[in-house]
């Protein structure tokens, strides 16, 4: 791993997946117009496995661990999003939710893992509880307005983001089990384990008559669950694990405070979503509890 400053290449590269992952949720509300969510989650890992799964091997990392991680971060994760933005929650609002899983990874890791919390994150968490507090605020009090978004929706989205740091607690005991493991073939295989319960899902709970409407989705669906397979999932997760490697956590976390903010913005100008005074309280009480620990640490270190 490099000490030194991050180069244009990986700066580049840091600003890309920004931009991939900001807009990522934009493209899944593009997805949902044809596709009901359990299917969007089998189209989505079925382009992540494909064609990928033919020319890389297996990770050398125990099987159970590459299931969970398949179950915890494919069909928990993405599965629950996928509800959450077809039952009430804009794509602007859920690329802020989606980052609490920052604080869930956190209270998992001391539950499960004995990890104690820093000073920085427990005032971050604070200021995470507040920031759900005002968004919590739109559905206690009728009069303050909703922005687009259901109370399902909201903690749907909040269950996504513990989803996420569940897989956060899997990938970390798999560093611990084999360190020198392909990342790469740790998603794409484990994203094989996704399809057959979204595939199952989708039989059980899709209405008859939605089972095959996906026979008739437009370009634009089938374009933007390509892009959720292989430039978010592969892309994505290829570029922030390349800087991972090259550069300490501190210096790379940080650029993942701009994802919220492509999100919102991708939201508000290509959806048009309407973000109401609370929600923006929220918003930016969560942007503060993220800056918080992920700059709290570095500056203290400096």
């Amino acid at each position: 791993m490099s000490d030194t400053r991050l180069s244009g290449r990986d700066l580049a590269a840091a600003l890309a997946v920004v931009v991939v992952w900001g807009v990522n949720f934009v493209a899944m509300k593009f997805a949902l117009r044809d596709f009901t969510p359990f299917q969007l989650g089998a189209a989505r890992y079925i382009f992540v496995v494909l064609p990928l799964a033919l020319f890389i091997r297996p990770p050398g990392v125990p099987w159970k661990w590459v299931v969970l991680y398949g179950f915890f971060q494919g069909v928990g994760q993405f599965g629950l999003m996928f509800v959450a933005l077809k039952v009430g929650m804009t794509a602007a609002l859920a690329s802020v939710l989606l980052q609490t899983q920052v604080f869930f990874t956190a209270l998992f890791g001391f539950v499960l893992l004995h990890e104690r919390a820093s000073r920085q994150l427990q005032a971050g968490m604070v200021l995470a509880a507040l920031g759900l507090s005002c968004f919590a605020i739109n559905y206690l009090n009728p009069g303050a307005g909703s922005g687009s978004t259901t109370l399902a929706g909201f903690v749907l989205t909040l269950c996504s983001a513990a989803m996420w740091s569940a897989s956060n607690i899997v990938a970390r005991r798999v560093q611990k089990v084999a360190g020198n493991y392909s990342a790469i073939a740790f998603v794409v295989w484990s994203g094989l384990v996704a399809i057959p319960p979204f595939v199952t899902l989708s039989l059980v709970f899709d209405p008859e008559a939605a089972r095959w409407q996906w026979q008739q989705a437009g370009w634009t669906s089938w374009l933007s669950a390509a892009y959720l397979g292989w430039v978010a999932t592969i892309v994505g997760y290829g570029l922030w694990t390349g800087l991972l490697k090259r550069h300490p956590a501190n210096r790379v976390a940080p650029f993942s405070l701009g994802v919220p903010i492509v999100g919102l913005g991708a939201g508000m100008l290509v959806l048009g979503e309407v973000i109401t005074p609370w929600q923006w309280g929220g918003i930016a009480l969560v942007v503060a509890a993220l800056a918080c620990v992920m700059l709290g640490g570095l500056m203290n270190r400096r």
